[in-house]
């Protein structure tokens, strides 16, 4: 089993990046969810709200952040240094606020007219827990970033395969891994074969990782990460063939247990 896509998202819900190599911080893939765009309460904008995070386009480089959608100018955004944080949630049921830095007028506005709505751009300087302990079976420690739930999502390519099956059968188009957006994407596995290594220690080349267990989808797998549109499947199949205590399964939540670098190639052991 090798590695063979490597994906970072900088702004929570923007569209991926791609990578040969990445660093391997404890909270996640280096540059990963760092950046995340808020409503007036302070809460996480995400695809569950609107699909125009799509056309999102954002690529960190040494201290700051640029920014491109069709049909706006760019935006070059620094990390902030300084100003009062702001409390935020990933989610408006989450409990844990956590401090982050507003990215300044200009973001506000140019990530407002991206979106269509009032927003605003924040940075997370201190990765830190925004997920209450004890709640989840293999809990990813105090340093998270804006992610959901864990610090890196994995899927395997035959999983996908096995997927589009089901979706060929019923009639429909295939979708592309695109739409689970994951950070890692592994080669030579057995269709589903991740689901057995939940609880279980992995290395990806000379990375250590816990796998923190499967990955429960939501809408934003029904959305073309590349136009928007939005429709029934993926869920709709997985709704048939991967519901597990009424949670649609696809994909593996991970936890990095050491820092150091992943890149293309990289073989995957388990255990």
């Amino acid at each position: 089993m090798r590695l063979s896509a490597i994906h970072t998202y900088p702004v929570k819900g923007c569209h991926r990046l791609d990578h040969d190599v990445a660093p391997v911080e404890p909270w996640g893939l280096a540059g990963d969810r760092r950046w995340m765009i808020v409503d007036a309460g302070g809460v996480g904008v995400t695809q569950r709200e609107t699909v125009r995070l799509v056309a999102l386009h954002a690529t960190p480089h040494g201290g700051g952040l640029l920014l491109r959608a069709e049909g706006h100018p760019e935006l070059d955004v620094p990390e902030p240094t300084g100003g009062e944080p702001v409390a935020v949630r990933t989610f408006r049921n989450r409990k844990l606020p956590v401090p982050a830095l507003p990215a300044g007028p200009a973001a506000d506005a140019w990530v407002g007219q991206v979106l269509g709505r009032a927003a605003r751009l924040v940075w997370l300087a201190r990765p830190t827990r925004h997920i209450p302990p004890g709640g989840r079976e293999h809990d990813t420690g105090d340093q998270v970033s804006f992610a959901d739930a864990y610090p890196l999502l994995l899927a395997t390519a035959a999983s996908l395969d096995a997927l589009n099956g089901w979706l060929a059968e019923a009639g429909e188009e295939p979708v592309p891994m695109a739409r689970f957006r994951p950070n890692l994407v592994v080669e030579g596995a057995s269709a589903w074969a991740e689901d057995d290594w939940a609880g279980r220690p992995l290395r990806i080349g000379g990375v250590r990782f816990r796998a923190a267990g499967p990955c429960d989808r939501c809408v934003v797998t029904t959305t073309d990460q590349e136009t928007g549109v939005r429709g029934k499947e993926p869920l709709r199949t997985l709704g048939r063939h991967r519901n597990v205590n009424r949670k649609l399964l696809f994909g593996l939540h991970l936890v990095p247990e050491e820092t150091g670098s992943i890149a293309l190639g990289d073989e995957l052991l388990v255990g």
